[in-house]
């Protein structure tokens, strides 16, 4: 179990070995999170959770019934609901999925995700892409990665323009949903 100070926030988690960053909330995370703005409005999905920081991050800011999390690892899933529960936010929903494939909701006016960039671009294709088509209209997808072209140029290619900001070497990348179409077929 660790303490940590994400924007101001105070959060303790309790983590696993095997898990993605066990001991520390990732620098990468803590760039999207201070590049994330947040209004009461949102309706948050924090894909690919782990063991919950974005998610439970998002809501201690807004509604935590307007906060959906998950990933495909039960273990993960788990201790996100456990980690829900000890930063009193216990009505975030954890689901296990395997990206999209669990989750029937849709109209998420923002999609938080710290995808694993460093296998193939299988998974991010398919957040990117399925994503696009769980936003609202003026919904934003929000990612993190150290692979600044691919991810840059596939969502663009989605939504038509992304901003990227660079921060201690991670790249947060921001795009908006404006149409019900992809932008390239």
């Amino acid at each position: 179990m660790f303490e940590t100070i994400i924007n101001g926030i105070s959060l303790c988690f309790e983590t696993a070995p095997g898990l993605f960053s066990p001991n520390e909330v990732d620098m990468g995370t803590r760039a999207m999170l201070e590049c994330a703005e947040f209004s009461l409005e949102e309706k948050v999905l924090d894909l690919g959770c782990g063991y919950g920081p974005v998610g439970i991050f998002a809501a201690k800011l807004i509604c935590e019934a307007q906060v959906t999390m998950c990933d495909l690892d039960p273990l993960a899933v788990a201790l996100a609901k456990s980690n829900a529960e000890l930063n009193s936010v216990p009505g975030v929903r954890v689901l296990e999925s395997d990206g999209f494939r669990g989750i029937d909701d849709a109209e998420y006016t923002l999609i938080l995700s710290n995808p694993p960039y460093h296998a193939d671009f299988s998974v991010a294709k398919h957040f990117i892409e399925k994503g696009f088509n769980r936003l609202a209209i003026g919904g934003r997808m929000m990612m993190v990665t150290k692979r600044r072209d691919w991810y840059r140029n596939k969502l663009a290619a989605i939504f038509g323009g992304v901003r990227v900001r660079e921060i201690d070497g991670y790249h947060v990348m921001t795009a908006e949903k404006r149409g019900p179409n992809y932008a390239k077929k």
